[in-house]
């Protein structure tokens, strides 16, 4: 693992390879059920081609199950049909879902972070998604991460689980200090209102939204940066589409859109020399 290059938002790159270097050991921690299946496995795919290890981690020890109604499209209005998952997203996952580590996860409470060069932190909305943002365990490890300055990548609800870690000393979030982004007011609210009818609550995971909570938690505000306002939808031929933002080593992204972009950008900080 190398030096970190200073605040900044990050720019597009290939996924670099780890030819010449030793592969990273790169957590990822999910919950049980209920996580996007793009935020989880394009990183995954993308890591694994660079020669890199992701071994994963849920609350029971067993394997975790994505939001189906994101894999599948089910009962999604016509209207919210950009929600679903992508179908070389989906071909991603059920990659994924094969991998013999993914299907014998850690447990939270059995990680021993130090064991591990990089941690990711994928999101998701729907209620499977609570206990991962609320859990004292995620806490627990995400602050070892930041308290060595180790490479972090959240992406939406995965901001708001580092947002809520008590940095090691004093009684700030390790994102205080930090430039962050993460699932945006209008994105939010957009998805709430084309599924509310159809499907409740579905897409509403607290009542405050994840940019008003996170922001309360940095040094200021505007240290929550929100991109365009109209989203685009990244991919294999499009990776470098996509807002993310990068700030030493750490690196955040809104939504799945921005997913190829973001892990390229976390396999490029793996790729940086000592």
């Amino acid at each position: 693992m190398g030096q970190l290059h200073p605040s900044g938002l990050a720019e597009g790159r290939p996924v670099p390879d780890s030819h010449g270097m030793n592969p990273a050991q790169v957590l990822m921690l999910l919950p049980d059920r209920d996580f996007d299946p793009t935020e989880s496995s394009t990183p995954w795919r993308l890591l694994g081609a660079a020669g890199h290890v992701v071994t994963f981690a849920t609350e029971s020890g067993e394997a975790g199950v994505c939001d189906q109604r994101t894999l599948h499209g089910e009962e999604l209005p016509l209207l919210a049909g950009s929600l679903c998952c992508r179908p070389e997203n989906r071909s991603s996952y059920q990659a994924m879902e094969r991998d013999p580590r993914f299907q014998q996860p850690m447990r939270w409470v059995d990680v021993d972070p130090q064991a591990f060069d990089a941690l990711l932190l994928p999101g998701g909305h729907a209620p499977g998604m609570k206990p991962y943002l609320e859990s004292s365990e995620v806490q627990r490890i995400i602050r070892a991460f930041f308290s060595r300055e180790a490479p972090v990548g959240a992406v939406c609800h995965g901001v708001l689980a580092a947002a809520r870690t008590r940095a090691a000393q004093g009684e700030h979030s390790v994102l205080h200090g930090l430039r962050t982004t993460g699932l945006t007011n209008f994105q939010e609210k957009v998805a709430i209102g084309l599924t509310r009818r159809a499907l409740g609550d579905h897409y509403r995971t607290y009542p405050e939204t994840v940019q008003d909570e996170v922001s309360a938690l940095l040094a200021s505000p505007s240290d929550f940066l929100t991109g365009g306002w109209l989203p685009m939808m990244g991919s294999d031929a499009k990776p470098d589409v996509g807002f993310v933002v990068r700030d030493r080593h750490y690196v955040s992204a809104r939504f799945p859109g921005d997913v190829h972009r973001w892990a390229a950008t976390f396999c490029g900080m793996l790729a940086e020399p000592s």
